[in-house]
């Protein structure tokens, strides 16, 4: 054990919970609506999975052109959250027209904390922190994402897409022209020193997604304060395993082997004579769930041999419960449909613009795309599914 393992935890009474959530929204309800519409965290009508959509979309459209490639770097920080200065955070609060009352209460909040470690019978003596945001306490997470709200691409041709503290930039290469992309990642880590931010770059992984019958050169790797970046054929990037060729037998093997692992739990559920009421919940919450997550993003480019190994994974499970179980291509299609609404009805979305009414009013207007790859994505797929049900 070294003194990084030690994380502080704030120890709030209830009464004080209570009263961060009333600071949150109203904290929420004073933000301009030009705040960065990629930072996909502890935000209404955000997920994970579009944050995913959102990275996959702009590849693929992207890959859809001659003699193009995708750079994806996947930014991991040293106890991000611990790292937070005060005096900043309230600087940029103030940038955002925050009330300056609010930003002085931020600041008293935040500042001269009491922290002691507690083992067994021992206490340590107790010091005073001055930085970082709290973990456990209801103001924390969303604190940070507004202290890193600035970080925005410099160059077009990059997207720096965040959840908290997960950040990726990608670069959209054409003609094998990376100047743009390595100056956005010197910039961010020239940022990221300025906000005293810990990049690791031991723990930053590049994935490279290039599906050129020819390259036209090698790839040469990206340097981080002098440090090589590791690149990777695979990487799990908020839940999902995203691949270099973008296939999606990787991320259903793991959801397979995870949704067989609870099926022993529904088996000895049936064994004990619960009722039916009971095992399909049970599957619903404990194996649904894991069969489907972020099931918009990869489901329509799985191979047949994928969509099969997760369908046996529910004819197993309809015949423990003995009652009939949605098949995953109908639940696939009913959230493509609730979560392209749900954009339409908030113009802030990143996304909201990809869907377009055609001059008769009626109909959306369908995506250009030349692939299968591209054409069985997220965004595709809702077009044509909200202009099949209208």
């Amino acid at each position: 054990m070294c003194l990084n393992d030690y994380r502080p935890v704030a120890l709030t009474p209830i009464i004080m919970k209570c009263f961060e959530r009333l600071v949150l929204a109203h904290l929420k309800d004073c933000l301009p609506p030009t705040l960065d519409p990629h930072q996909f965290a502890y935000r209404r009508n955000r997920s994970t999975e579009d944050a995913v959509c959102t990275v996959l979309h702009s590849a693929l459209t992207h890959l859809d052109n001659n003699n193009t490639y995708v750079r994806m770097l996947f930014v991991d920080f040293s106890s991000a959250f611990n790292t937070v200065i005060s005096s900043k955070l309230t600087t940029k609060l103030g940038d955002l027209d925050i009330n300056t009352s609010l930003c002085n209460w931020i600041m008293d909040f935040l500042t001269n904390r009491p922290q002691h470690v507690r083992s067994g019978h021992t206490c340590s003596t107790t010091i005073t922190l001055n930085t970082g945001v709290p973990q456990g306490c209801v103001l924390s997470p969303f604190l940070y994402s507004l202290y890193t709200h600035d970080c925005k691409p410099v160059h077009g041709s990059n997207s720096i897409i965040k959840f908290a503290d997960d950040t990726t930039v990608i670069g959209l290469i054409r003609d094998n022209d990376e100047t743009a992309y390595r100056e956005e990642v010197q910039h961010l880590a020239t940022r990221c020193a300025d906000n005293n931010l810990l990049l690791n770059t031991s723990k930053t992984k590049e994935l490279i997604v290039d599906f050129r019958k020819k390259k036209g050169s090698t790839h040469d790797p990206i340097h981080i304060n002098g440090m090589v970046v590791e690149r990777v054929s695979s990487f799990k990037f908020l839940g999902t395993t995203i691949t270099e060729d973008l296939s999606w037998t990787t991320n259903t093997s793991s959801l397979v082997k995870k949704a067989h692992q609870r099926l022993f739990f529904l088996r000895t559920l049936k064994k004990n004579q619960l009722s039916s009421a009971i095992l399909v919940n049970f599957y619903r919450c404990a194996i649904e769930s894991i069969l489907t997550s972020c099931i918009t993003v990869w489901y329509g480019n799985c191979s047949v041999a994928d969509r099969k190994a997760l369908q046996r994974v529910v004819k197993t499970a309809q015949r423990i419960t003995g009652t009939p179980l949605p098949a995953i291509e109908d639940i696939q299609r009913k959230r493509c449909v609730r979560r392209a609404r749900s954009i339409l009805k908030d113009s802030s979305h990143p996304d909201h613009g990809l869907f377009n009414l055609l001059p008769s009013g009626r109909r959306f207007r369908s995506l250009r795309t030349r692939t299968s790859r591209s054409r069985n994505s997220f965004f595709p797929t809702a077009v044509s599914l909200l202009n099949s049900a209208l």
